[in-house]
């Protein structure tokens, strides 16, 4: 069961909108993640989750999103083509009055230089962690633990030899 002082109850409006986020790599097999601020009025406070965050109009694209989200929150300026597709969630708003809304992932590999010039700008923590050590240990973002659990057993689901793939 989860804590449910995670969940504030507070009024303030959420309000979901199209997102790009960073599935950043770091040597060692180990992912960075964001523990965002434990505050009401955000999705998923006092959770960890990918660097990232809401598509603007300004934005050229989603790569050029994702690269002002990454400035904004880490002071690192990445170059697109240092961003590799990795997939897309979907979600359906339409109960609530709103419209459909995606997050894109992109996979990001960063040297120990690069990661040790980091600096955090927004979330109230970052840390590097393995794949089985996020999965087991840390409260992460719903959405984004799905996308990890997927970053890290894609070969397992990669069609075999002889299995006919759609």
């Amino acid at each position: 069961m989860r804590d449910s002082g995670a969940y504030p109850q507070d009024d303030l409006p959420l309000r979901p909108g199209d997102a790009v986020a960073a599935v950043i790599l770091a040597p060692g097999d180990c992912y960075i993640l964001q523990l965002r601020d434990a505050r009401g009025g955000i999705f998923f406070p006092d959770h960890w989750g990918f660097f990232g965050g809401g598509v603007e109009a300004s934005d050229e694209d989603l790569k050029h999103g994702l690269r002002r989200e990454l400035l904004e929150e880490l002071a690192v300026d990445l170059p697109p083509d240092r961003m590799e597709f990795f997939t897309n969630l979907t979600f359906d708003f339409t109960y609530c009055g709103r419209a459909p809304t995606y997050r894109t992932y992109y996979q990001v590999r960063l040297s120990e230089q690069e990661i040790e010039s980091l600096v955090l700008g927004e979330g109230s923590k970052l840390g590097a962690f393995t794949a089985q050590e996020a999965l087991a240990q840390l409260r992460l973002v719903p959405y984004d633990e799905m996308a990890l659990w997927m970053h890290a057993n894609g070969e397992r689901m990669r069609p075999q030899p002889g299995e006919l793939a759609p």
